[in-house]
């Protein structure tokens, strides 16, 4: 595999992490919050809650994809496998 594809197959790769991860982190805090808060609230307060919730999980799977992220750039040597996504044109001439 070249370079480009190797950017193009992390990228998905990446994004579909990136994904289930919230998807993983709304479906438990969902459950965490009809198990224990919906009980101590009222009705009213619904809504707002499952506002916060979804929130959270975009919030939750923004760190976790960050670190993982982190470590893996630690791992792995970039300049090797990977060719840049933006790559200047022209340089300014001094």
């Amino acid at each position: 595999m070249n370079k480009k594809l190797n950017t193009i197959v992390f990228i998905l790769c990446a994004t579909l992490f990136n994904i289930l991860v919230a998807i993983i982190s709304f479906i438990l805090l969902t459950l965490l919050y009809v198990r224990f808060i919906l009980t101590i609230i009222p009705e009213t307060g619904y809504s707002w809650g499952f506002t916060l919730v979804f929130l959270s999980s975009i919030a939750i799977s923004f760190l976790v994809y960050r670190y993982v992220l982190r470590y893996l750039l630690t791992k792995v040597e970039i300049e090797k496998y990977f060719d840049p996504l933006f790559v200047k044109k022209y340089r300014k001439k001094n």
